[in-house]
């Protein structure tokens, strides 16, 4: 199925998949600090999407893959297109944290 997609386009899984995969996976909510405390889910990584976006290489690597989510998967989206073209692998999380209905809150 991934193969597909346009190079700009990037890979993209429901919050609400996401519960089997928590603790085998690299998970950044690029939510404000603000946002982040109020709650996200277990495991994942406060990299607001300005500091993401303007200096990549400082927090992701390579060759990994990062999935990526927001309040409603808006702003991960176009982060994950942009960082598509920039080589990463990234997975966009659709729904965002409001969406979630599982059990790993934190």
């Amino acid at each position: 199925m991934f193969g597909l997609l346009k190079k700009e386009e990037c890979k993209m899984l429901h919050v609400n998949e996401i519960d089997e995969l928590l603790g085998k996976i690299e998970l950044i909510d690029i939510r404000e600090p603000y946002e982040y405390l109020g709650g996200s889910i277990k495991g994942a990584k406060n990299i607001p999407m300005q500091k993401l976006i303007s200096e990549p290489s400082k927090y992701l690597r390579e060759g990994n893959e990062y999935y990526l989510m927001c309040l409603s998967g808006a702003r991960s989206s176009r982060t994950c297109r942009y960082l598509t073209k920039l080589g990463y692998d990234v997975v966009n999380v659709t729904g965002g944290f409001g969406s979630y209905v599982g059990t790993k809150r934190k």
